[in-house]
Parts: structure tokens; sequence; C-alpha cells
């Protein structure tokens, strides 16, 4: 055999093996150019995909604005009344208002490596997707804080792969936009902490009571601790105890951080710390805050006051206001068992600014068995005789004054009833049971005849009062409650004189607010409750203005002050000590009941607050048959008694007397004539008698005060018929009957004096003869000056008063008349050419009078 023919087999194999190296090459080469292909097509339909996804612009982060929830502050601008949201209650605060505690807890237990990653934790994400691939589902995300921002923020919280690209995507270029700090700052803003608190400050204030800002490290773990299942660790829930240990997690991790000492972890974990009631944070001045949201709601909408982050400032004065609060749920429990009086309302306003300082809708406004939430403060009721200043004010208005005199007696008003009632003995059985006709009755059920108009009102005497309202008028004295605040009382033809006695309903804000104006000496400042409202970026939207208005002359609510404040006035009825007096403090008051003994007021005022309270039930159920002075007075005594601690006091100014130019204008009953008698002769006065010694009488002759003036225009003339009023006759019959019970007869012109008086003449003026000075005689200013004289008169000489240059020297009663003094201690007044003057005033017994000059020089 050949060696060509040898060597055959093994280059077969060889050539074989080539070849198959050649198609499995090809093989491979096909398998990775058809991977390659595949690779290429995926990525490119993936990139498609993402490019057709949807992503929030990350940038928006920088400038986002989240819901934030409206805060209604008390006066300070420091106590939050109300934190309202609809479902996210939120405030949002800069880092550096945020305790570092709140930073490092939630860095610690949330993402560890935020400051060194890219926003993307590859190893949590690797730990999360073999969790999420042996569960089949996307359970787990690994994400670190910018991821979570991005979620609370700009994603939906669906559980998609499609989500999860979207989430990787943004969080790169939030990374690339925006600092740590700011990533960290608004991600503390946006997280759930519970319920609807998001933010930290929310939470903070909501579970603690205080700022993120003054968080303990303690506080601070438990707050960190919940953001991972806010329901779950909720501090109210049922897992407590979980929550414990999630905390001291937290202080571990943070340990291990260096975030804060081993010791430091270990105190804070054995710290109590105490979580505040859920909702006791909730809302606070709660009928004044509804109050305050109603309000904000119509002026800028439902939606900006739930969503739009606005700060309120308001008027109220939370401390006097919680008192209000405490001394209400006081009185309503003992009043309750005293009188069936279950719910009571205060306000209290400032009247030189208008604000609200208190506002008490009810005893317990979170009482829904009893109503609680219901606003009295707000509410339209009967005022009782409440309303009678406004209708004294308008009587005085027109030229009536404290001093006018009105008869207290038993009176038909409706001059329908007239036939009857001039026939009629007057009693409760006659007139006054028809239902046409009207007859009221004082509080106590008796008479007084002739009173004033200052006891009428201090003492709160309906007859005189329904009286008083006719002189004022309905119409005039409506005009007066408008335009002193009183915007209810729309309907003249329904009250009638019914008016006074409170035939109308207002609602005890706006009666506050109008008896402020009688505090504030006239000058009407709105009833307002805001001080200032901010946007979420601290515009101011508006803002508190004075708007005081002088609605009423300043004598006539002094006049008003003046009677309120009378405690003499007002002791027949309620007693020396009531509770409607404060010793050693000025305080004006007035008394209101209802006749069905529905509502029991007080309203009342000092210079500097204005306080109205209220007595009643709700559902219009009587109370005992007791006078507002039992039943509301001593609640109200109590709340001033508080204000009073820290108001100066301060005096009403006095008034100016009203003088009227007749008699019943100016306290006469008796009559509409009068004369003027010398009160030494006791015979008519002339114009010689002395002014202290003239005496105004007047002819007896018993009218009603009808029957001297034009109720329209009482210091005009007398009415020529006084029978052309339609109340006249109402009135001037029973005053008749009561000058005829009480023996008082009428006398006639003869009856008056007919000799004039002859005890004062110029012939019987003291006589007095000067022997020292001489006249122009000249003194030295430092020496001795001797006043002699000697009297002679009709009378025997009573005294004699001594002047130098107009300055009182003494008096001399006796003889021998004389006198000495030294000029230069006296105040001199140097005339011309050095002339000075003693003058000698002489009085007789009967107060003739004389006066003598003597002219004197002095030597400089």
């Amino acid at each position: 055999m050949s060696k060509k023919q040898k060597s055959s087999p093994a280059l077969y194999r060889r050539q074989a093996g080539e070849e198959a190296g050649r198609r499995l090459f090809k093989i491979l080469a096909g398998v990775f150019s058809f991977l390659l292909a595949v690779f290429i097509f995926t990525g490119t339909v993936v990139a498609f995909w993402i490019a057709t996804l949807k992503i929030p612009d990350a940038g928006s982060l920088n400038d986002l604005k989240v819901a934030q929830s409206t805060k209604i502050y008390d006066r300070t601008g420091k106590i939050i009344l109300w934190d309202i949201h609809s479902d996210v209650q939120r405030t949002v605060v800069p880092l550096a208002d945020i305790s570092r505690h709140i930073k490092n807890a939630t860095i610690a237990i949330e993402d560890s490596s935020f400051y060194q990653h890219n926003g993307l934790d590859f190893s949590g994400i690797f730990r999360a997707t073999l969790v999420n691939l042996k569960s089949g589902k996307l359970s787990q995300g690994g994400s670190t804080i910018s991821q979570q921002l991005v979620k609370n923020t700009l994603l939906t919280t669906d559980k998609t792969f499609a989500r999860k690209i979207k989430e990787i995507i943004l969080t790169l270029k939030i990374e690339k936009k925006l600092s740590k700090d700011k990533i960290l700052e608004l991600y503390l803003n946006a997280v759930p902490y519970g319920g609807s608190n998001y933010g930290v400050e929310s939470a903070s204030r909501n579970f603690f009571g205080k700022n993120a800002s003054d968080i303990s490290l303690a506080e601070a773990a438990y707050l960190a601790s919940l953001t991972k299942a806010p329901t779950y660790y909720s501090p109210y829930g049922n897992h407590q105890e979980e929550l414990a240990k999630r905390k001291d997690l937290v202080l571990s991790k943070m340990a291990g951080l260096g975030f804060i000492a081993p010791e430091e972890a270990e105190s804070a974990q054995k710290e109590k710390v105490i979580f505040l009631n859920k909702g006791q944070n909730s809302v606070k001045a709660p009928h004044f805050s509804v109050y305050i949201r109603s309000y904000l709601e119509e002026k800028y909408g439902k939606d900006v006051v739930e969503q739009g982050g606005l700060k309120v400032v308001t008027t109220i004065n939370y401390p006097l206001q919680e008192k209000a609060e405490q001394i209400a749920a006081k009185y309503a429990k003992e009043n309750k068992e005293k009188f069936n009086a279950s719910n009571n309302s205060i306000v209290a306003i400032d009247p030189k600014t208008g604000q609200i300082l208190v506002m008490v809708g009810s005893k317990d406004y979170f009482n829904q068995a009893d109503q609680g939430n219901f606003n009295v403060a707000l509410a339209h009721r009967q005022p009782g005789s409440a309303i009678k200043p406004f209708v004294y004010a308008t009587a005085f208005k027109k030229g009536y004054s404290p001093n006018t005199i009105v008869f207290d007696v038993q009176t038909e008003f409706n001059p329908s009833c007239l036939d009857k009632y001039a026939t009629s003995t007057l009693s409760s059985s006659s007139s006054a049971d028809e239902a046409e006709c009207y007859m009221p009755e004082n509080y106590d059920h008796n008479y007084r005849g002739p009173v004033t108009l200052r006891d009428a009102l201090a003492q709160s005497l309906n007859v005189p009062s329904v009286k008083t309202l006719y002189l004022a008028g309905i119409r005039d004295s409506l005009g007066l409650m408008k335009d002193m605040g009183i915007d209810s009382l729309t309907d003249p033809d329904r009250y009638g004189l019914t008016l006074v006695l409170g035939g109308g309903e207002v609602s005890l804000l706006e009666m506050t607010g109008a008896y402020a104006v009688f505090a504030n000496n006239g000058v009407r400042n709105p009833p307002i409750g805001i001080l200032k409202v901010e946007d979420k970026s601290g515009n101011v939207l508006e803002e508190y203005r004075d708007e005081s208005k002088q609605v009423l002359d300043k004598n006539i609510a002094l006049l008003i002050s003046d009677v309120l404040s009378d405690n003499k006035a007002r002791t027949p009825a309620f007693g020396e000590n009531s509770p409607l007096s404060f010793p050693g403090r000025p305080v004006a008051a007035k008394t209101g009941t209802t006749n069905d003994y529905k509502d029991a007021w007080v309203l009342g005022y000092a210079p500097g607050i204005a306080v109205g309270a209220w007595f009643g039930n709700n559902d219009n159920t009587p109370m005992e048959k007791m006078v507002a002075g039992f039943i509301v007075a001593p609640m109200w005594n109590e709340f001033l008694t508080e204000v009073f601690k820290d108001l100066p006091k301060e005096d009403f100014e006095k008034p100016k007397n009203i003088k009227g130019n007749k008699p019943f204008l100016n306290g006469q009953w008796l009559g509409g004539q009068t004369y003027l008698i010398d009160k030494i002769s006791g015979k008519l006065a002339t114009e010689f008698t002395p002014p202290e010694l003239v005496e105004e009488k007047v002819l007896t002759q018993i009218h009603s005060i009808l029957y001297w003036l034009d109720k329209n225009n009482p210091n005009g003339g007398k009415p020529a018929n006084p029978e052309n009023d339609s109340q006249f006759r109402m009135w001037e019959i029973p005053v008749r009957r009561w000058a005829e019970s009480a023996n008082i007869k009428d006398q006639t012109e003869n009856d008056l004096p007919k000799e004039s008086d002859d005890v004062h003449k110029p012939e019987y003026a003291p006589v007095l003869k000067v022997e020292s000075p001489k006249e122009n005689q000249i003194y030295d200013i430092g020496g001795d000056i001797t006043v002699k004289f000697s009297a002679k008169s009709k009378f025997p000489l009573g005294q004699a008063d001594l002047f130098f240059n107009n300055n009182y020297l003494g008096s001399l009663n006796q003889e021998p008349y004389l006198f000495t003094f030294q000029p230069n201690r006296h105040p001199m007044s140097v005339l011309e050419n050095s002339n000075s003057e003693i003058k000698i005033i002489a009085y007789d017994k009967a107060r003739n009078k004389s006066e003598t000059r003597i002219p004197i020089k002095f030597n400089f």
C-alpha cells in the first residue's frame, strides 16, 4: 500500500472537522445575529414605548403646588383654631423649619444612603426584584426618598411595570434638577402620616400639638416610623406595640449611622411620648371657627378654603374664649336643674374696633344630642326688653330726656278698644282679654304712677316703654336700630307697639354689636371676626380696616350709658347688689325676658368691652317663670368679672343734661303751666328776686304727656286739639282716674299767688359806709391795708365778702366789720397808673345785695 493511500482517512477526518466547525460558526453567527436583531428590535420597541409614555415634567416639582389646608388662627396668629381641609391636611414649611431629628430619622429608616446615590438604590432594587419574582407581583419597591417623592406627587399609586419605568426615569431627572435638600424638603411636605395628615408640619401639630421645628428625638422617631404604613402603625390603632418597636428600630439606625450617640438612642427609647387625643387638636372656638369658615367660603370659594392654604388671623381672644366656654358649660348644667334652661350663648366685642373677642354659640359644640353645633349667637330670637335702650335713644334724639315724665298706669293702646276701655274698670278681665286689644303689664303686675324715663328704662317698666316707643316713633326707632347694626327688623307694620317689648327677632351678635355703639359714645364699628387673610405665598388678601362711623349723637349715647349704669335707679326692680352691678366699676346693663319665658338676655358694656349673654332651650321649650336677672345675669356677671381682670378701669364720660321747655320734659308731672315764686316770701318772683331764691312751681292739672305736647315736636307749642292724636284718650282716661284715686285736685289760674315779692327791692339793698381805706389812698406794696366799714339795711346784714382785684380775701358776718391784709401776699393785677381795687359785696338776711368798690394806689 502506498504512503498516500495510508494518509487519506486522517485527512478526511480533518477536513470533516473543519467543515463541521464552519457549519457551527454559521449556526452560532446566525443565532447571534438573530438575538442581536431581537435585542435591537426589542430595544427599539421599548424605546418607542418609553417615548410614548406620558411622563410628567420633573421640573414642575420645584414649583409644586400641593393642596394645603387653610389655617384659622386666634388674634395672636399663634394658636390654630381650625385646620380646614377636604381630604388633605397640610402645611408646607421650609427645610430650615423642620427639626434635624425628623430629617435624620427619616433618612435612617427610609433611605440611609440618600445623600450618596443618584436617586436609585440598585441593591435595594435587586432585593425587591427577588421578592417580586418569588411572589409573582410587584409587592416590593426598594424605593429611595427621591422615588417616593415622585410616587407621592407626580404619579398614581398603580403597581404596574409602566408606572415603575416612569418612576425610575422621573427619579433620575429630579436628581439632576434639584438639590438633595430640596428633594428632602419636598418629600417631608408631601408624605402621608395617616388620616388626613400630609406633611410633617400637619402631623407634628395633630399628634403632638407643636410645630415640626420643635419635635423631640423620640417624637421624630415615631413620625419616621409612620410613613411606611400610616394606617397599620397609627398611634390610635391596634398596632401600637409594633409602632413602638419600629420607633426603637429608627433610633438604633440613627445611632448606627452616627446621627445620634448610642446613649441618646437609649434615652429616647425609654422616653414616654404622649400623643394628643384623636380630634383634640381639630377645632377650637368651634362656633366662631365655623362662622369664619362660612364667611371665607362665601368670599373665596370652598375649593380655595379647603386646598388653597389660606392663613386667617381672626379677632378671637382665645384665653378669654376658653373662660367663656367653661363658664357657659358650668351655668348650663346649673340652670338646667334650677330653671329648665339647658343652653346658652356668650358674645364679647371690643367697642372701639368692633372686633369679636368671644363667641360661644352653645354650651357644647360637640354635644350632638342637644344640637350643640347650632350657633345661638347667630340665631334670630325675640330679645324681650333688651331692645328698649334703642327706643329710648330715639326719644332722646327727638328732645325727650331721662327726666321726661310718663304715667305708669294700666293702659289700653288699641284705639279700636276705646269704647269698652272708656267704660271699663281696666281690669285684666275686661279689654285686656280681648284678642284685638293690647294692654301690656309690667313684670311685677304693679304700676307706679308718674315716672321718669330714667326710672322706666332702668327698672324695665313695660307700660312707660310702650308709651316711649309711641313718642319716639316706630319707624324712627327702627331706623336708629339699623344705623346701629340691627338689620333683622325689617317690617315695621308687623311689630307695632310690641316692638319695644321684643316683638321682633334679632341675633345676639347684632345686639351685642349695637350695644357696643353705646359703649363707644355713638360710634359704630361693624362686628368683624378677621384681622388678616393671606394666601399660601404670604400675599395679603384682606386686612382689618377702621370703618368707624358716628351713627348716634355722642351725648345721646352718654345719656343711655348714664341711665343703664345707674344702680340706684334700677335698685327698686333688681336690688342694690344684683349681678348687674360691679361695685367700683361703671357698667351699663339691660335685661330682656320674653313673655313666654323662652328667651332670657343680658346685654351690657363698659367703655372697653360689650358683652351679650343668652339663656334658653334650642327647641323653644319655656323656662321657669323667672326674669333674666335670675337666669342669665349671674353667668354674664362671672364672665365680665374675668374680663375685668385684664381690662383697665375706664369711666363713662358724664353727659350734658337735655332741658326742655315744658314741665313734663324736665321731671314735673303735676301740670304743664308753670309760675315762679320767691322762696322767702312765697309770693310771685320779680326781676329783683335773687336767682337762687326763685323756685318754679307747676299749676296742678293732671293730664297725660300728650295733653301738653306734640309727640313729634316735644319742644314746640302745646297742641290746640290733643284729641287729634289717636292715643290721647287711651292715655288720658287712666291718668285722670289715677289722679282721682290719689285725691289730687286740679288747680286753675285763680289758685295762682296774687301778690308779688315785696322782700327784694332795690331800696332794700344794704348801704355801706367805708371808713378805711380812703379812695385813691396810696400804700406801700408790702404794708398792711385795713378795711373797716359799717352797714345799714332794712334786714339784718348776713354776710360781706371782700375781694382784692377780684381775688377773694375773706368774709365777715358780724360787727365790727374789720379786715386787714398785705397786698404782696395775694395775687395782684396792677391797673393803669398802679391802680388797684377793693370790692365789698354785702348781703342781708333776705339776700338783698349791694356792691361797693374802693380804688387804691401803690408806690413801686
